[in-house]
């Protein structure tokens, strides 16, 4: 439209002419919005309100007299009300270049009298306390110009060929190199130590791995020999079992042999001893019985009879002991009791004959008794004794 102007939003609008701004001000300052310019009357120009650089290089000497070269670079701009405009826009509209150019330099001497009073020490350990010096030195100065500071950087600070810089780092350079070649050291003793670790891992794994394969492997070998011994073993089980069985056997046949050894050998030659000591138990009764028939004048005839019928009545009864498979239970004590037994049946005998004979015939001879007469083998008369011939057969059995 015809007349309206309107500032950029980092601009500021100042019209010349007509009434004065504010403050007594040769023109009105506009921002933000337009305004209805007459043309021929009214004059407007822009003043910028972007952020502006200016970089300083200077050369200042320190208060120890070591000249350093610094270089810097501050961040500016025209203020945002209305006064600071004012005054930029009075010393800065015709040519806005110029504001770059005298921010350096008056920053530039703040800096060379700040620097003068620090030693090297302190210019390049506190950048940041020099900067905020600086700024504030400046300030001032600054804000009469309508311009003010968002930051001030210091870019470099060299001393040159005087080397003070360097020499001071030098302490520092060595203790950096020396902690890096430590901690170079460190790291290769590291590496090498998890290269030994990781080796003897490796070993150990190794040998874990060889001794479950050997075990896995003797395992094997011993299935395998106890599969191949399964058939031999069962066999020689088998055999044993078989030997087992004919040892038993073979015991059992050795018993029952002795047992029919005893039957033939031990019993007949006991059964023999015993019939050999009932006889002489019968002789020593005869020898008594006649001794006992000698004392006696009656009955010396029938006593020498019977006396010697005795050893034949005995010989006959124990006659049958010969074949005769007779068990002794209770050793030489049974050997007695079968002898006595014997004995006694024979003096039995020798009593009912004794009985039988009691009576004689009025010649004084005996008179005939049944019971005797009736035992053949023991006792025998001269009627029955006689054979057709008339002769007296001879009786093996009657001992002399």
């Amino acid at each position: 439209m015809f007349g309206y102007r309107v500032p950029a939003p980092d601009e500021a609008m100042l019209i010349s002419g007509g009434r004065r701004g504010l403050g007594g001000a040769p023109f009105r300052v506009v921002t933000g919005h337009g305004k209805f310019v007459l043309p021929v009357f009214r004059k407007t120009r822009f003043l910028t309100l972007s952020m502006c650089e200016a970089e300083v290089t200077e050369t200042c000497v320190t208060r120890q007299g070591i000249a350093l070269h610094v270089r810097a670079v501050i961040a500016f701009k025209v203020g945002n009300d209305h006064e600071s405009i004012i005054n930029a826009g009075q010393r800065f509209l015709s040519d806005q270049d110029q504001m770059s150019v005298l921010t350096g330099r008056i920053f530039a001497g703040h800096l060379r009298a700040i620097i003068g009073s620090m030693t090297v020490e302190e210019i390049v350990t506190e950048r940041q306390k020099l900067a905020a010096e600086v700024l504030d030195t400046s300030k001032v100065e600054m804000a009469k110009i309508g311009l003010i500071v968002d930051s001030l950087q210091i870019q470099s600070i060299d001393d040159g060929d005087v080397g003070y810089i360097e020499a001071m780092s030098a302490p520092h350079k060595a203790a950096i190199q020396r902690q890096a070649q430590i901690a170079q050291a460190q790291a290769t003793q590291a590496s090498v130590e998890a290269e030994q670790v990781a080796a003897r891992n490796q070993a150990e794994y190794a040998r874990q791995t060889a001794v479950v394969k050997a075990e896995y492997s003797a395992e094997v070998d011993r299935a395998q020999a106890q599969a191949a011994q399964a058939g031999p073993l069962a066999q020689a089980h088998a055999q044993q079992e078989v030997l087992a069985a004919q040892t038993e056997l073979a015991q059992r046949a050795a018993q029952l042999r002795q047992q029919q050894l005893v039957g033939e050998i031990v019993k007949p030659a006991e059964a023999e001893a015993e019939r050999i000591k009932v006889l002489a138990i019968a002789e020593a009764e005869r020898m008594k019985i006649q001794a006992e028939a000698a004392a006696s004048h009656d009955r010396v005839a029938l006593d020498r009879m019977l006396i010697e019928q005795l050893p034949q009545i005995v010989k006959e009864a124990a006659g049958g002991l010969a074949g005769a498979n007779v068990n002794v239970l209770n050793g030489a004590d049974g050997l007695g009791e079968i002898a006595a037994g014997l004995v006694a049946q024979g003096l039995t005998i020798l009593d009912s004959v004794r009985q039988n004979l009691s009576g004689q015939n009025s010649d004084g001879r005996p008179e005939k008794a049944d019971g005797l007469l009736e035992l053949p083998g023991y006792l025998s008369t001269p009627e029955k004794d006689k054979d057709k011939d008339g002769d007296e057969p001879k009786d093996d059995r009657v001992g002399e």
